[in-house]
């Protein structure tokens, strides 16, 4: 084999790693005070894309708030407090126009940023809907 076969291989090898990493993963910048102490203004992470049902409560995760919107306030990072199923979080019935004990409908999830009194979640969106979710973050980098 030719030194330019093996380089054009190592090329293509290299084109089609870098396109799966893409359709899984992506990097995130934080904007906002809404996540700290856990993620801070301007910090990096990776977000690893998910569907809805491969979403863990508890979980930091990355919501779409406008699509087509200028990327650096596209992106809303906040915690999966409730998902399909589950009970609406205590507090969050008048945000959301529910009784207590209702639970969230299928195809949304409830999200919380750490930082209460700087946040903007489900509080002042109410549920998210799931084709909004971009993925779960793996790591702050």
């Amino acid at each position: 084999m030719t030194p330019l076969l093996v380089i054009a291989g190592v090329l293509v090898t290299a084109g089609v790693v870098c396109g799966v990493l893409r359709s899984q993963f992506a990097v995130v910048t934080v904007s906002g005070a809404n996540m700290e102490p856990a993620l801070r203004n301007d910090d990096r992470v990776l977000v690893r894309r998910r569907r809805l049902n491969r979403v863990r409560r508890g979980e930091i995760v990355v919501i779409d708030r406008q699509p087509g919107a200028d990327k650096a306030l596209r992106w809303l990072v906040n915690r999966a407090a409730a998902l399909p199923g589950d009970p609406v979080p205590a507090g969050l019935e008048p945000a959301l126009l529910l009784a207590a004990g209702d639970r969230v409908p299928p195809g949304r999830l409830v999200i919380l940023g750490d930082n209460q009194e700087l946040s903007f979640d489900s509080r002042h969106c109410g549920y998210v809907p799931a084709d909004q979710l971009l993925g779960v973050v793996v790591r702050k980098l």
